[in-house]
């Protein structure tokens, strides 16, 4: 018999979302790898059994037991893009939005990111570790257990680097797990407004590597990827200067992510599927063409209904046709504070399970596994499988499928970090 420092037992559905690391596509979506009467054994911070509540049981010793009573443990959330360290708030906008004003023309008229790039760059670092808390907090009352969190309220190298240093901060005090994301390229600030070519100048001659050798001498490097994101859309960066930067961020050591296709397809899909990105988001004007050579590819099509339904729109990325196509689909809140208000990914895959019609299973494997992969954690995190960190979430249900059924409440019961109870 193997000890343990922590068994959890007689859950009514273990949902393992199991993949051996890889990201499910097509007919696996629809496999959570339920296990009845399920049970784990955690040491060292990570699962080192998991089965039937008999099994391990007789397999393993722990002085802590927690009787689940029979309820749904799954794994902790992953979401993989969010926009968490900003200043300020943009509740002026989410009544405009309600009279009718598009997020474009907000961007266009100084509102939108560079309302908080202006809030941002004036809060002192202790300001945005104290916020961003508050918002990770949230996150974890949810689920989530990892998060993806960019840059990009900066939009100079000053702001940008004090915001990787809010990140490594939220990651050493928080229990939640970070991805940090460099997206200088989040808008064209105010500065370059006449020359945007020149700000593309400083993104590739000065801020990436500058970001670079922070991530090589910070707590990040060897643990967890860094990428580099950009915003390809009409109104922020051009396919062409999408691709400088994206190229010369892979050079340096990259990873790389795009948003593309939010509101109009430019191309930069293809783009970043060519280069090679871990996942391309957003995807609501992708094409046909495109859609294919995602299914081809390893690149994650992530899909973000959040802003689709902060914004009342009725249009949504097609998911149910990527899954169909065979893409590997990921799903995240995009919590921000203008297009995405949302810290719960359960809300998340409410919304997908409506209006993009996946089912429960798809929007889980979609938050979770997926989620991972789309980050580059899919080996250590979003799945219960033996080897993996044992970050998990108890509900106040006895169905899965109720996660995404009802929607507003809290069916969050308990949640583990690396097996501690958080």
């Amino acid at each position: 018999m193997q000890d343990a420092d922590l068994i959890i037992h007689n859950t009514g559905q273990l949902v393992t979302c199991a993949s051996g690391g890889k990201s499910k596509r097509g007919a696996e979506m629809l496999d959570v790898g339920i296990i009845g009467d399920g049970a784990v054994a955690i040491a060292n911070g990570n699962y080192v059994g998991v089965g039937t509540s008999k099994t391990i049981l007789q397999d393993f010793h722990s002085d802590e037991l927690v009787d689940a009573e029979g309820r749904v443990v799954c794994p902790g959330f992953v979401d993989p893009h969010t926009h968490i360290v900003f200043a300020g708030d943009r509740l002026n906008e989410f009544e405009l939005k309600i009279k009718g004003a598009a997020y474009l023309e907000i961007l266009a008229n100084g509102g939108g990111i560079i309302s908080t790039v202006k809030q941002t760059r004036e809060a002192s670092v202790e300001s945005l570790v104290e916020q961003s808390l508050a918002r990770l907090d949230k996150m974890l009352a949810c689920g989530t257990t990892t998060c993806e969190i960019k840059t990009g309220y900066g939009l100079d190298s000053a702001t940008e680097l004090k915001m990787l240093e809010v990140i490594v901060e939220l990651d050493r005090v928080h229990p939640i797990t970070i991805v940090p994301t460099f997206l200088a390229a989040h808008a064209v600030p105010p500065e370059f407004n006449e020359n945007p070519d020149k700000y593309v100048d400083l993104i590739c001659d000065n801020m990436l590597s500058t970001a670079w050798k922070w991530f090589v001498a910070s707590d990040f490097h060897g643990q967890v990827p860094f990428f580099c994101d950009v915003f390809c859309e009409q109104g922020a960066f051009s396919l062409d200067q999408s691709r400088r930067i994206l190229e010369t961020a892979k050079g340096i050591g990259f990873k790389i992510k795009a948003h593309v296709d939010q509101f109009t397809n430019l191309g930069g899909a293809r783009l970043a599927i060519e280069i090679g990105a871990t996942s391309i988001d957003h995807l609501d004007a992708i094409s046909d063409e495109e859609v294919d050579l995602l299914a081809k590819s390893d690149t994650i099509g992530m899909v973000i209904p959040t802003e689709n339904f902060n914004a009342g729109k009725t249009q949504y990325a097609n998911a149910r046709k990527l899954i169909d196509s065979g893409c590997a689909v990921s799903l995240s809140t995009d919590y921000n504070p203008g297009s995405a208000p949302c810290p719960s990914q359960p809300m998340a895959m409410a919304i997908s399970c409506r209006y993009q019609k996946l089912l429960p299973s798809e929007a889980l494997n979609a938050a979770t596994i997926n989620a991972a992969c789309s980050i580059g954690l899919g080996d250590t995190v979003g799945s219960i499988e033996v080897g993996k960190r044992a970050d998990l979430a108890i509900f106040e249900t006895y169905d899965y499928r109720q996660i995404a059924y009802e929607f507003g409440g809290d069916l969050v019961a308990a949640v583990y970090c690396g097996g501690v109870a958080v």
